[in-house]
């Protein structure tokens, strides 16, 4: 379907010619002819959004007025408060969050033809690609039979899934779909389906070029700016009105400037240079802003490093972490097996219309801060947030702080004895516990690392870390070295490239030999799909009640995400993750201390197994090939046997199997009316939880597994499901009832209405402890409106839109907090629910609430962006107070979402009334 530009008022559509090539392009040098303003100092990922302007300027839903607000933005220091209709060229879907969009659009057909519409309306207009990622588990590991034994488990599994998204690819117009076992979605769009510089057919069939930009239902999304292409994550519910043509609403964002200098020192990486740059944005603020990165030390940076940058901006907080387009981005565009033309015509484009990063460039930012790459160390981060940011050397005893605080009262129990006894030891008392492992002739303590996993987006496409881990493991096998025995270990690239490289270079085999042996291409244990431990370490975890540990080359370590017997987990490079499988413990300083002993029982220290910096570049430069590359991605669409056997059903609307436990038709459409409702004050709302800092979405929709016990887990019994066969809430999503029952349902969340109780718990309106699906439950039989409160960064993490979505479900029409995360904020508007932040310092604690009050929040009914409203808190002891709070709609349109109902109401009453 060819692309449907503005206007062009202002005469910007200039031709720009390439080698053979002619194709139109918008002119930011022309705008500045124009009048439009001085736009020569902006920020190159500015640059990018300024172009979708001129592109799609019409006089309506984008003015001359919002480009010359850019002018405005350079002019007062990097700020303007400007509301924008953004386009992005296209969507990237993985099946976690792909598989519940994909049921809305599905829903959505229903619900258009009920409205008296057509089916064939909901079609996305933008390409969208899904990558199946999501769905491997890791039940198998360290054996050649791994990964065809995990590819069987994921089919028997994940069939009624894969048929109905099989289904999608053939009811629905620009939607492809690369099937399971091909590599992790960001990799996919890394490595072949970006191209910097877009073309496409316009409405009047000429090619235009434009930047290459796109927003993706998952958070690592901004993976993608490290290649030039502006691009983040958005809840499944914002890609779905993106992709039915809604422009995106946006604020011109404020851009931070992180300077880069110097140049990495030896062994050092990239993963130790991300986890530093996480800490000081974090500690930066960046929330709501872009990040571009500039400087001498870029021309040090190698993309795969800037891939790593980019893709763990979720982590410190920003929209995207932006690179410019330079030299490297040509390289690698080039190495990757991208055709040459177009190589020629994102250089051309980059320079003709001020894209490019070159001595000269010097843009104007909201604010700068500055790292010397060469003070880089050796790090890892944990135990449960990105931004613990822990120097190697000072691992070991971060790890035995950490436990101490966990056992702070064993701890003064056992100090309490001593001193009963004589005068207690200036010499901490060792809080560690151990516990023997049945059936083994080993014990594992606090500080076990029982997950040792290379795996997720942001370092398995990173070959100079790749084959630094291959090296760390070729050395230690040498040396007659393996990982410990209660170590599960696992590898899990990126991408199929990644595989060619390792087993070109020989490395796989000394990957295999310490039991990293390949067990998919997927997220894996980062998303949580780790697989069950050895039974037996499982319940020597639980018996000692032990902090398991472990270490992961991922992005996230929230609490109760990696594993369920896991307490901390710890990010680290992937040749630091095979140092630690080898350690076997997190209590070890392996930056000095021996990490493990030969056969003859001679100690070895991570200097002899460190590779050095030019043994990585040299097997990079001889294995990392533009063939490997055009040959892995030659039939990226076909999938193999087992994709192409999966039979599905035909027809413009889905046929919804009763019976199935993974797909069903969701509620949200059924009894629509044609014209919205108004927006209504809350009234005498009781609180179905109260949260502490950093809730994450994980915390509010757990992606991992769940037991029988849980309201998900007895749905599942109850239709006869093993639960063997339960799978995840990642790979449920497409089924509402069991999403809804595992919504605030993460094992280590915690309600502060209960005293230290873990899980999904609250009070019901009986006051009785009972789990929070079942108080929702009850609460929306009673006709009573919800309230969450929450702290600081509410919703950080993933841009997983059932943690909306279930929040919406059960009957939540508010909630109150501290600040909320971008995507998650989104997704709440996007569902209907309102988010509200504190004001003027008052806080679920300086309030005292202890979730017995009831809650009313006026002055909606005539609610403008923004705007602080009055909020009253009934107490149970009869007390009142008022206080005001500031809603959290921030734009006009999201002020009609809500009259609506949520955004794909709103599209979907438009659709209808244009069909009529």
């Amino acid at each position: 379907m060819p692309i449907s530009v503005g206007q062009d008022s202002s005469n910007t559509r200039k031709t720009l010619k390439v080698g053979d090539q002619s194709v139109a392009y918008y002119s930011i040098k022309a705008a500045e002819a124009a009048g439009l303003g001085d736009f020569s100092r902006l920020p190159a990922a500015l640059k990018v959004v300024l172009e979708n302007m001129l592109r799609f300027e019409d006089g309506k839903t984008v003015t001359t007025d919002d480009i010359k607000a850019f002018s405005e933005w350079a002019a007062n220091g990097g700020r303007a408060n400007r509301e924008l209709a953004y386009r992005p060229a296209r969507v990237l879907m993985q099946d976690f969050t792909g598989v519940p969009a994909v049921v809305d659009l599905a829903a959505m057909r229903d619900g258009i033809v009920a409205l008296g519409g057509k089916a064939e309306q909901i079609n996305p207009l933008n390409p969208v690609d899904l990558v199946i990622d999501h769905s491997v588990m890791i039940d198998e590991f360290g054996n050649p039979r791994a990964f065809q034994m995990n590819v069987d488990r994921e089919y028997e599994r994940n069939m009624e899934r894969y048929q109905f998204l099989k289904w999608g690819q053939g009811a629905f117009n620009n939607f492809r779909v690369v099937p399971p076992g091909t590599g992790i979605c960001h990799q996919v769009n890394l490595e072949y389906l970006a191209q910097t510089v877009w073309t496409d057919v316009d409405q009047n069939g000429e090619t235009v070029a434009y930047p290459d930009t796109l927003v993706g239902t998952d958070s690592h999304t901004t993976m993608i700016n490290g290649v030039a292409v502006l691009g983040w994550g958005v809840g499944g519910i914002e890609a779905e009105a993106a992709m039915l043509g809604q422009p995106i609403s946006m604020l011109i964002p404020e851009v931070v400037g992180f300077e880069l200098t110097g140049a990495m020192l030896e062994g050092t990486t990239g993963t130790d240079l991300v986890l530093k740059v996480v800490e000081l944005l974090r500690a930066q603020g960046v929330v709501g802003k872009f990040v571009e990165f500039y400087g001498a030390g870029l021309d040090h940076l190698p993309l795969a490093d800037r891939a790593t940058i980019a893709n763990m901006a979720p982590e410190y907080g920003a929209t995207c972490g932006f690179f410019p387009i330079d030299d490297e981005t040509l390289r690698y565009l080039r190495n990757t097996g991208r055709d040459e033309a177009r190589v020629q015509l994102v250089e051309a484009y980059a320079k003709e219309n001020g894209f490019w990063r070159g001595a000269d460039y010097a843009p104007v930012y909201t604010a700068t801060l500055s790292l010397d790459m060469g003070t880089i160390v050796p790090a890892i981060s944990g135990p449960k947030r990105p931004q613990d940011y822990v120097a190697l050397d000072q691992a070991a005893d971060n790890f035995f702080n950490v436990v101490s605080e966990y056992r702070g009262e064993d701890q003064s129990d056992a100090a309490e004895d001593m001193a009963s006894e004589g005068p207690v030891p200036d010499a901490i008392i060792d809080p560690r516990k151990s516990q023997k492992v049945e059936g083994e002739d080993y014990e594992i303590r606090d500080g076990s690392v029982v997950i040792a996993s290379i795996t997720s987006c942001t370092n398995t496409s990173n070959p100079y870390v790749m084959i630094g881990a291959g090296l760390v493991a070729r050395k230690a096998a040498a040396l007659g070295l393996t990982r410990k025995p209660w170590v599960k270990t696992s590898l899990a690239p990126g991408s199929q490239v990644v595989s060619a490289y390792l087993e070109a270079a020989g490395l796989q085999e000394d990957l295999d030999k310490i039991g990293f042996n390949l067990v998919g291409y997927g997220c894996t244990t980062c998303i949580g799909n780790s697989g069950p431990l050895q039974k037996e370490i499982s319940e020597a975890i639980s018996a000692g009640d032990l902090m398991a540990t472990s270490v992961l080359s991922g992005n996230r370590n929230f609490e109760g995400r990696i594993s369920p017997d896991v307490r901390a987990n710890y990010l680290a490079s992937p040749p630091l993750v095979v140092a630690y499988a080898l350690a076997g413990d997190m209590n070890i300083d392996i930056s000095k201390d021996p990490i493990a002993q030969t056969p003859e029982g001679k100690d070895v220290y991570l200097k002899d197994i460190w590779p050095t910096s030019k043994e990585v570049a040299d097997l990079v430069e001889q294995t990392v090939t533009r063939e490997a590359f055009q040959s892995k991605y030659a039939d990226v669409f076909k999938g193999d046997e087992k994709w192409q056997g999966v039979e599905t059903s035909e027809g413009e609307t889905y046929d919804w199997p009763a019976q199935s436990t993974y797909v069903q038709n969701p509620p949200y459409f059924k009894g629509m009316s044609k014209d919205p409702g108004t927006i209504s004050n809350i009234e005498d709302a009781r609180v179905l939880a109260l949260l502490g800092d950093m809730v994450t979405t994980d915390h509010i929709s757990p992606a991992g597994s769940f037991k029988e016990d849980t309201p998900a887990g007895k749905y599942l019994t109850e239709r006869q499901v093993p639960v063997r066969e339960f799978n995840s809430y990642g790979s449920r999503r497409g089924n509402h009832e069991v999403m809804m029952r595992g919504t605030f349902a993460n094992i280590r969340i915690k309600n502060e209405m209960l005293d230290g109780v873990e899980g999904g718990y609250t009070k019901g309106p009986d006051g009785a402890q009972t789990s929070i699906f079942d108080a929702a439950e009850a609460y929306q039989a009673n006709g009573t409106p919800l309230v969450v409160f929450g702290g600081e960064q509410y919703g950080a993490g993933s841009s997983r839109d059932w943690a909306a979505k279930g929040t919406a479900l059960l009957g939540v029409k508010a909630v109150i907090a501290e600040s909320f995360e971008r995507i998650h904020r989104s997704n709440l508007v996007g569902m209907g629910v309102i988010p509200f932040e504190f004001t003027g310092g008052d806080s679920r604690k300086s309030l005292a609430l202890t979730g017995e009050e009831s809650i009313s929040i006026s002055g909606l009914d005539t609610i403008k962006p923004l705007q602080e409203v009055p909020c009253t808190i009934a107490y149970a002891d009869g007390t009142v107070k008022e206080i005001m709070i500031k809603c959290r709609i921030d734009t006009a349109i999201e002020i009609e979402y809500i009259e609506h109902g949520g955004v794909l109401h709103y599209v979907l009453r438009n659709l209808a009334k244009s069909a009529a």
